[in-house]
């Protein structure tokens, strides 16, 4: 009996994309599964857009084990009430970044760990109000080590991370139903205390338990693992190009994420059979948006793989810059994640000089691109003084 063939690891993935990309084609049927690749931003307009029904209407953010997470107003109700959640969040602990930065990266810290960390340290009372039951916050943040961090599910054997998902799933899935029954509206004088009343409260009574974890489950990675891993690639390119240290910050996060989108793979589906840059495709193909290539085009981009943050000030060609999707499933925490990462680096180049040390590995690409490991060493510029 022929064994059937493994499927390619995401690094393998991207490779071969990347190869494909170099024949010259901008859409093209991949020898990946057979996909169709769509790197060509009018394209990738047309599919992300789905203004003309090219393909089949979905999400990537609510999309669960079982399907996509619905109904469509449930999604927006959920996306506006966390944007707004995070944006007071952001607006009230501002103040207590620099000594964040100060005590969890200063003066050495391991990356991309130390951005994960990070960013779930500033962010936890948004994904677990401070009340919840200890043995939750035990588990969110076992999570986190177990599952978000960039290599962690490798680092477990398979029984181990079997056990683990039973038991967190079963702690958030009580903890759901529970809030379900004391029926706490997102319209409450107070207000959501965290994600997981955003999400019972927007997925109302009558939404499965195990559905409403999972959205729960995707706030967390996209909080505490892709804003992390997005922080990661920032350093990094900071810490490489010492020369861009003065860039506006808006600028070097902006093209952190142009060189190094977390997001670097959409997936859609056909909705009928059309040509899409002179491609044939039907319900039958699915189609892979690659942003990582996308945002390298070089009929788009000069200088497409070098880091070159004075770019924004002519910001981006339509199309062609899509680290957080686009058209109507654009990531709704877009605006809040931008705003913290630009916070963030803004004040490791006002008070830091920042330097690294690669492992000299390439990225650690799965479902999310995060940075190789490397070390940051964090030192006060002469005359700078300590900032209280």
């Amino acid at each position: 009996m022929t064994p059937s063939p493994q499927r390619p690891t995401p690094a393998d993935e991207l490779s071969l994309l990347k190869a494909e990309f170099e024949g010259g084609s901008d859409v093209w049927r991949s020898a990946l599964g057979g996909a169709v690749c769509v790197v060509d931003p009018e394209v990738v307009r047309a599919v992300m857009g789905n203004r003309h029904g090219v393909v089949a209407e979905t999400s990537d953010f609510y999309h669960h084990r079982h399907g996509v997470f619905g109904p469509r107003s449930a999604q927006v109700t959920i996306g506006r009430a966390a944007r707004s959640l995070i944006q007071r969040h952001l607006h009230d602990r501002r103040a207590e970044l620099p000594g964040l930065i100060a005590e969890r990266l200063a003066p050495r810290s391991e990356w991309p760990d130390a951005g994960n960390l990070l960013v779930l340290r500033h962010l936890r009372d948004v994904l677990l109000h401070p009340d919840a039951p200890p043995h939750l916050h035990r588990t969110v943040d076992a999570i986190v080590t177990r599952a978000v961090l960039a290599g962690a599910r490798q680092r477990r054997s398979a029984p181990s991370r079997l056990l683990f998902r039973r038991r967190a799933l079963h702690a958030l899935h009580t903890e759901v139903r529970a809030r379900q029954r004391a029926a706490r509206p997102l319209d409450h004088p107070a207000g959501p205390r965290d994600l997981l009343d955003v999400v019972v409260g927007g997925g109302g009574p009558a939404a499965a338990p195990d559905e409403l974890v999972e959205v729960y489950l995707s706030f967390l990675f996209a909080t505490a693992g892709s804003i992390g891993f997005a922080l990661g690639w920032s350093v990094l390119l900071l810490g490489t190009h010492p020369d861009r240290a003065a860039a506006d910050p808006g600028r070097t996060v902006r093209e952190a994420l142009r060189l190094w989108p977390v997001a670097w793979l959409f997936a859609r589906t056909p909705s009928r059979a059309q040509e899409l840059g002179g491609t044939p495709v039907t319900p039958r193909d699915r189609l892979m948006v690659c942003s990582y290539l996308v945002h390298r085009h070089p009929g788009y981009w000069e200088r497409p793989d070098e880091f070159v943050p004075e770019r924004w000030a002519e910001g981006a060609p339509d199309g062609a810059y899509l680290p957080f999707g686009l058209g109507p499933h654009t990531c709704a925490g877009a605006t809040v994640t931008v705003r913290l990462l630009e916070d963030l680096v803004g004040l490791l180049t006002r008070d830091w000089r920042v330097s690294v040390t690669p492992d000299c590995g390439g990225p650690q690409v799965g479902p999310a691109l995060a940075p190789p490991r490397f070390t940051a060493v964090l030192s006060r510029p002469d005359g700078c003084l300590e900032r209280r």
